[in-house]
């Protein structure tokens, strides 16, 4: 699994980078969480609010700031 946090790396985007990375640890996933600071590619990837999550690709969430355990179900669902 390929966690990407999409933001220009304002606290919020640095914020969700961490709880994605406790997220993957409390649900024993196996992935990979980096961070896409490059403005063209967010925007190619359809988003226009960050901070903003992808997970394989996909651009799981936008503009919000979900707690460790939503993390945790997103990523259980993907």
């Amino acid at each position: 699994m390929k966690i990407e946090i999409l933001g220009s790396g304002c606290a919020k985007c640095k914020q969700l980078e961490e709880r994605a990375k406790e997220a993957v640890e409390k649900a024993g996933l196996k992935a990979s969480v980096g961070h896409v600071h490059d403005i063209d590619r967010i925007i190619a990837m359809g988003v226009f609010s960050t901070p903003a999550m992808a997970v394989d690709g996909n651009v799981v969430l936008s503009g919000s700031l979900p707690s460790v355990n939503e993390l945790v179900a997103i990523l259980r669902s993907e």
